[in-house]
């Protein structure tokens, strides 16, 4: 049986890495595959752990099929790995950062695809914006202006997160997310 692929997105500044990482850590993770998406932000800019690339390699691997996934928002371009269809294949649910705007592709890349949006109080993300240090006013104020625009969702259930609490509480809440019915 194929594994389910779990795409979580949501505005900047929502906690989405901060939520994934912490429930990678916890035991009821288990079996789970959390990916390290490829971005072309370097290693040192702070924020989710992930593999930096150029935007020559991007490209390149991109070109190539390298990726199950890619995109390009807020400068940067974000890839998932396509050997990741291989815990798909083997039965492993595959949880991935991603933009919404590729949501409706990874429908027709598998039949099992479930979509958690994290959010926060618009004041909450705000100040996760401003204190992680890496964005300008101007590219903050950018980042909400497109955190308000539609969403495509193709009929898609989405279960709803809102990191409103500790860490802690929203990993926990996401993976009670996993484990509930599909709507």
């Amino acid at each position: 049986m194929a594994g389910r692929l779990v795409l979580v997105f949501g505005p900047s500044g929502a906690g989405k890495d901060s939520i994934l990482s912490a429930a990678a850590a916890m035991p009821e993770a288990a079996g789970i595959v959390f990916c390290r998406r490829e971005i072309t932000r370097p290693g040192a800019a702070g924020g989710e752990a992930h593999i930096p690339v150029t935007w020559a390699e991007f490209a390149a691997r991109r070109a190539a099929g390298a990726y199950l996934l890619s995109w390009e928002a807020n400068g940067n371009g974000y890839g998932i790995p396509a050997w990741q269809a291989h815990a798909l294949e083997a039965g492993r649910d595959v949880v991935a950062s991603v933009s919404r705007t590729v949501i409706d592709r990874a429908t027709r890349l598998s039949r099992s695809v479930v979509a958690v949006r994290i959010t926060a109080p618009p004041s909450v993300l705000a100040a996760r914006l401003a204190g992680r240090g890496r964005e300008s006013e101007a590219e903050i104020r950018a980042r909400r202006a497109r955190a308000a625009l539609a969403e495509p969702w193709c009929g898609l259930a989405v279960r709803e997160l809102v990191n409103d609490g500790t860490v802690a509480e929203g990993a926990a809440r996401f993976l009670g997310l996993l484990q509930a019915p599909s709507a």
